[in-house]
């Protein structure tokens, strides 16, 4: 942290309440067996009480914002590798050949093929920082056309009304007269476990909690052309 700035630093120092200037300001008395604090309520010492806290809340509060520029500042990152991203394309007519899902995660692209020839190309989202989408080599065991997570979701009230968005069933606990409903996930193809391709909501940027979100006309043609057994590729 910088010298100049208003959190407390190496140079502000709260002081020990053992400290001469504590001592002052507190009445802090030494025993053998126990420790008497005696509050003096002069102006003075209430301006420099306050001073203080005030100091120890900013330090928490200048935290929180270092944190939140540092989200801001990965999620600009991501964006600017793909601020103007390739139209997605689906051309599929009279080509054969084994299929094959290739996986860019610094593209953030998603490319089919049927033998050497690339049919479909689709920009995407996948795991945002700590949710990370996983390297490696798959291959795709379930196909779910329907698929609802077990895990995101929102707590919904009686009627079906959102209560509490965006919450995991796992952390979260649910607000009273409540229920979880899970985030609809269509045309899921799963390549490894707590991992698929689905559609869902695709921003210019890394955003999901480690699944890859598809636009929903190309998730269905990725759904449709992909069977049991076909490799998933996803790469950096």
């Amino acid at each position: 942290m910088e010298s100049g700035s208003a959190c407390v630093g190496k140079h502000n120092r709260v002081p020990s309440i053992f400290s001469p200037d504590a001592a002052q300001m507190f009445g802090v008395e030494r025993g053998t067996g126990r420790t008497t604090m005696r509050i003096f309520m002069s102006g003075s010492h209430l301006f420099r009480i306050a001073l203080v806290l005030s100091l120890v809340a900013l330090c928490t509060s200048c935290a929180e914002m270092e944190n939140a520029k540092k989200a801001a500042a990965d999620a600009a990152k991501t964006a600017a590798a793909a601020l103007h991203p390739r139209p997605a394309y689906w051309n599929g007519d009279g080509v054969s050949g084994p299929p094959k899902i290739v996986v860019s995660l610094s593209d953030q692209r998603a490319y089919f093929y049927k033998g050497k020839t690339v049919i479909g190309e689709s920009n995407l989202s996948t795991g945002k920082k700590d949710y990370e989408t996983p390297p490696g080599k798959y291959r795709v065991i379930q196909k779910d056309e329907h698929h609802v997570s077990s895990v995101y979701g929102d707590f919904v009230g009686e009627h079906g009304e959102i209560v509490k968005a965006n919450v995991s069933s796992r952390k979260d606990t649910p607000p009273a007269g409540t229920t979880f409903a899970g985030a609809k996930m269509p045309y899921f193809l799963r390549f490894t476990r707590g991992y698929g391709m689905h559609a869902g909501f695709v921003p210019r940027y890394r955003a999901s909690h480690g699944c890859i979100r598809m636009p929903a006309e190309m998730a269905k043609h990725f759904f449709d052309a992909a069977g049991m057994d076909t490799p998933v590729i996803v790469k950096e």
